[in-house]
Order: structure tokens, then C-alpha cells, then sequence
């Protein structure tokens, strides 16, 4: 696959890192099946890629407790939320040197 998907868990959210193996183009989506993740928690989305590929991550993982994306120089930074005690806007500290 073009894509490699590692996830690590945590009490309260999932860590979705991935790495692009090489160039991807948006066709891709078509068939792309990312690690399924416990819905009673958050995800941390994580690694290098095209912006297009973080939407429709973000889409795909929209059930799930919350969203982050991880910036290496804040933290995860919480972008959808269907959970009083996790805001938009809030930051999350995730070591993602773990996986």
C-alpha cells in the first residue's frame, strides 16, 4: 500500500499516524481502508500528507469521541468534538515518538 497506517493506543484517544510510501494522487481515497479505532474514544491523526487525505480522514474518523491533528511544535490540536469536555481549540499533549 501507499500508505502505512500505525496506530497506538491511549486512555483517551487513539494515535492514527501514517506514512506516505510514495507520491499519492487523490484516486487513492477510492480504495483506501484506514485502521478501524475504538469509537468510544478520540483520535490524534498524525504524519506528512496532503491536506485532501487529512479531510478525509477527519470524515472518516467523524464518529469517533474527538478529532486532533498533531503539529510537532503545540501538541494535537482538537478540530471537531462531540464531547463537552474536549473543545475545538483545546491542545493535547502526545508523545508521538512512541509508535
Amino acid at each position: 500500500m501507499k500508505i502505512e497506517f500505525k496506530i497506538k493506543e491511549k486512555e483517551e484517544f487513539t494515535i492514527v499516524h501514517f506514512e506516505l510510501r510514495e507520491n499519492i494522487t487523490p484516486e487513492i481515497l477510492q480504495e483506501l481502508k484506514p485502521p478501524e479505532v475504538d469509537g468510544t474514544k478520540g483520535v490524534v491523526l498524525s504524519g506528512r500528507g496532503p491536506i485532501w487525505l487529512y479531510c478525509y480522514l477527519t470524515h472518516y474518523y467523524h464518529p469517533t469521541k474527538f478529532i486532533a491533528t498533531f503539529d510537532p511544535r503545540i501538541g494535537a490540536v482538537i478540530v471537531e468534538s462531540h464531547n463537552p469536555d474536549y473543545k475545538v481549540g483545546e491542545i493535547i499533549e502526545v508523545n508521538v515518538n512512541e509508535l
